[in-house]
Parts: structure tokens; sequence; C-alpha cells
């Protein structure tokens, strides 16, 4: 395709470069031609015809001034001397220096000298002296020296018009030529193009249109059609890739079913064990529960009934059982709560997240009280989820701030700012810290960094707000840049705040009646549920 695109268009530039020479030249020879018609022999021939005016106009003033001897009529022989003056420097710069031109200057000279002989034998001195007829200078001989002028006259005269009427052909003839030569070239480049036109017809477009018929079967299910290419070498190589591009679209489709239909036994297997989950989940919250209630129950009515009767390592082993058992209880409780992250329909709407901030406050009343906990928090947003676990959310990350708290009472600050894409939030406290080479493991379930008898907890909080965090379509990380306590942040998407507003100090949360550890919901309090897990991660005393 390139030689042929080379070839094509070097021959359209040849016929280009040919026209234009050849135009360029007719067309000089059209200004030559012209300019010898116009500018020289038509000014040459009213320049003649002026001489020969201006010799008759002497001639007449001559034989004027011998019949009527008035001195006026002399004025017209000295006027027309001086026309006739113009007519020669005129003629001589207007006459072509050409083999025709020398003929005209010849004729020219002619003029000149038989009206210089009339001049000096007769007119000059009749001019001069009347009387000069008289003493030779007859009318009959000043008659003949004239005629020779008009001979002289005539005969340019002619010469002049042979040779206007030969310009005039060659002029007519130079047009003539570029016209046909326009036409010519005008032809010869439409008939090029035209022939340009049919041989990239026959070699591209022909072979594009086949090659194109080919790729539109394949588009339109075809995919067993193989690809062929006809024409110049650049379409067949075309073809030859869009062929293996083809073949190896078919085996990527191949693989891809089959993907498909392993994807769809996985899917298979996994309602199936999902199906199982639940009904484990139903299990071990009803069925599994009983039994532990009532292993808890025996118990502690034996530490009610036999405390004291026994021996101190038997009242210690009834105690042993009966925290056994109420840890179990919890443990299953929040298993439960944290399988049940993102799979339940659960209702989805805007979150006021001051008011799940609230109502965490008022579950955590009784341990706010008793560690003199003092809570800020920026002015909140509302964000889209689910409420229930987005209270949750709140409500671990502050009781694991109450709960993991220093010598000093326990300062937290919830913090809210929009990055330009979504919330980041921020959970500040001045408590004992987690070191940094622990800021991904906190988030694992069942990791813990303290000893149960330290700080209570199953170890599942932090892995559960990372589970409801990463469900409402954002990520929770350990900030460690922070040097003193720990601060937990977390992104959540949702819509741009109208104004930033500045941080407030919360309102203490009314008190709650103390209950008994038995009869508090397991989601509830940090002590029973998942938050106070970080419990283990808490500390460089881990």
């Amino acid at each position: 395709m390139r030689q042929v695109v080379g070839l094509g268009l070097g021959l359209l530039a040849l016929v280009i470069v040919i026209s234009a020479v050849v135009g360029a030249l007719a067309i000089s020879r059209l200004n030559d031609s012209r300019h010898t018609v116009l500018d020289r022999l038509e000014p040459a021939a009213n320049a003649a015809l002026r001489l020969e005016n201006a010799l008759i106009d002497q001639e007449t003033g001559v034989r004027g001034w011998i019949i009527s001897g008035d001195p006026s009529f002399r004025e017209p022989y000295t006027q027309a001397r001086v026309e006739e003056d113009r007519a020669y420097a005129s003629l001589e710069r207007l006459l072509p220096n050409s083999a025709e031109g020398e003929r005209l200057r010849a004729d020219l000279a002619e003029v000149k000298a038989r009206a210089g002989a009339w001049r000096a034998a007769y007119a000059e001195p009749v001019v001069a002296n009347r009387t000069a007829t008289a003493a030779g200078s007859s009318p009959d001989q000043g008659k003949a020296l004239f005629d020779a002028v008009r001979e002289a006259t005539a005969a340019q005269q002619a010469d002049l018009g042979r040779e206007r009427a030969q310009a005039r052909d060659e002029l007519s003839d130079d047009a003539t030529m570029l016209t046909a030569t326009l036409i010519t070239v005008a032809t010869l480049f439409a008939g090029l193009v035209v022939l340009i036109a049919l041989l990239f017809r026959r070699m591209v477009t022909r072979p594009l249109e086949h090659l194109g018929e080919q790729v539109r079967q394949v588009t339109e299910g075809r995919y067993g059609q193989a690809l062929t290419g006809r024409g110049p070498a650049e379409i067949i190589d075309l073809a030859h890739d869009v062929n293996s591009m083809r073949e190896r679209i078919v085996e990527e489709l191949h693989s891809t079913e089959a993907a498909r239909v392993l994807i769809d036994e996985q899917a298979e297997d996994l309602r199936r064990s999902n199906a199982e989950l639940e009904q484990f989940a139903y299990v071990a919250s009803h069925d599994l529960q009983e039994p532990l209630r009532k292993v808890a129950s025996f118990c502690q009515l034996l530490e009610k009934r036999y405390r004291g009767q026994l021996d101190e390592r038997a009242d210690q082993y009834i105690a042993f059982a009966v925290d056994g058992a109420k840890r179990m209880q919890t443990l299953i409780n929040d298993l439960l709560a944290f399988s049940r992250v993102g799979r339940l329909d659960t209702e989805q709407g805007d979150v006021d997240l001051r008011e799940c901030l609230e109502h965490a406050l008022q579950a955590l009343a009784v341990a706010r009280e008793e560690s003199d906990a003092r809570i800020t928090a920026d002015p909140l947003p509302t964000v889209p989820g689910d409420g229930l676990l987005l209270g949750q959310l709140v409500q671990n990350l502050v009781g694991n701030a109450i709960k993991f708290h220093a010598e000093d009472a326990p300062r937290v600050h919830l913090g809210a700012r929009w990055d330009g894409e979504q919330w980041e939030f921020s959970c500040v406290d001045n408590g004992i810290g987690i070191e940094p080479q622990y800021a991904e493991r906190i988030f694992v379930i069942f990791q813990r960094l303290h000893p149960k008898d330290a700080y209570g907890g199953t170890g599942i909080g932090l892995a559960m707000c990372k589970k409801i965090v990463e469900y409402h379509g954002g990520r929770i990380w350990l900030d460690a840049e922070g040097t003193d306590g720990t601060t937990i942040r977390w992104t959540l998407p949702g819509p741009p705040p109208d104004a930033p507003p500045g941080p407030r100090v919360l309102a203490p949360a009314p008190e709650v009646p103390e209950r008994s550890r038995d009869s508090q919901p397991n989601t509830s309090e940090p002590q029973s549920q998942g938050p106070a897990e970080e419990e283990a991660v808490r500390g460089s005393n881990a």
C-alpha cells in the first residue's frame, strides 16, 4: 500500500509540476504577445499616424504661406515640426528589437530622410523667403519631394499593419494554446484522480470491506469464522492480526464460560454454606444457649447455697465454673453479632450519628460514671447506612476508649471532617495506647494483647468495627502518628457538609440503673461486647 500510495502521489506530483511548467510557459508567451501588440505595435502605429499627420500639416502650412503670404500659416508648420520630432522619439522607443523591428526602423529612417530632403530642398527655403520659388524652388519640385515622403510613410504604415496583424495572430494562437493547455492539464489531472480512486478502491476499499464483512460476522456470534485478507500486504497482515485476536477472544470466552460454571457451582456451595450457617446461628442462639444458661444457673445456685460450707478450693472451682459459663454466653452472643453484620436484611436509611452517640452514651452511663469519663465530639453528620450497626460501631469505639484508660480520667473526643470525597471520623483518647506494630493485629478477631483478668472482653470488638465500616463502604485504621493515647480513624461515604461547624462538649448522658451482668444485653456494653476486645491490643504492656 505504501508503494501504491507513493506511486499515485508521485504521478500526481509529476502531473502538477509538468502542468505548472507548461502553463507558466504558455502564460509567459501570451503575456509577451500581448505586450508586443498592446504596448509596442499599437502605440507605434498611432505614433506613425501622428508622424504622417505632422508631415502633412507641414506641407499644408508651406502651401498656405506661398499662396497667401500670411505669416500665420507658418505656425502650423512650426508646431508640426515639434510633433514630428515627438513621433520620431516614440517610434524609436516603441519599435521592437527584432528582425521585424529592424525593417520597421528602416522604414522610419527612410521617412525621416525623405522628410529631411523635402524640408532642406523646398520647405525651409520657402518658409524663410516666399520669393525662393522664383529662385529655383519650384512648387513642382516640392510636390515631387513630398510625394516621395508620402510613399515612405505609406510603406511604413503598410509594414506596421502587417506586423500588427501578425502579432495579433500570434496573440490569438498563444491564447488558444493556453486554453488548450489548461484543458489538457485539467483532463489529465481528472483522469489521474479517477485512476488513483479506482486503484484505491481495488487495493484498499474492497479488501477492507471484505475484512469488515468477516469481522461483522464474528461480532454477530460466528466466533468460529476464520478471517482471511486479500489485497495489499498490510491488509493481509491486519486480517491475520484480527484473526489472532479472534482466536484469543474465543479461548478467553471458553475460559470465561468454564470460570462462570465454576463460579455458579461455588455460588451454590456458598448458598448452601450460608444456609448451614444460618442453621448454626439458630442452634447457637437457642439450643446451645439453653444448656449454658442451665450450667450457669446451677453453678450460681451452688455458689450461693454452699459458699463457705465447702473448702476454699471448692468455692474457687465453683467461681471458675460460673465465670466460664458467663464468658461462654458472652462469646456466643458476640460471635452471633459478628456473623450477622451485613448478612441480615436490615433497614437502610439516613443515620444521624449524633443520635447514635447519644444512645451509646446512655448505654455506657455506668462505665462513664465509674471512670469519670468526659466525652466531646465535633458536630456529627448524617450518613446513609444501618442505624443499628453504626450505633454499635460508635458504642464499641467509645466503650474501648473508656475501658482502656490510664491513671487519669478518660478523655475521649469524636472528630468528623469532610475530606472532599467522603467523611473521615476519629476517636481520640488519652488511654494506655497501642504500639504501632499491632496496628493490623487489633482488627483481627480473637486477637488480645492483654490477659482477660486485666481487661475483660472476647477480642471481637474492633473486628466487629472493621466489618461494620467495610460493610458501609469505608475503611478503618489505627493512626500511629499520635504520641499519647489511641487514635482510631475510619471513613464513611455520605453527602458533603453545608458548612463546617466547630467542636462542642456533649452533655452527660442520664444515669441508667445498674443491672446485674446476667441481665445486661450482650451487645450493649463493652464488658460483654466486642468493643472491649481491643483490650488485647492496647498498650505497650502487651
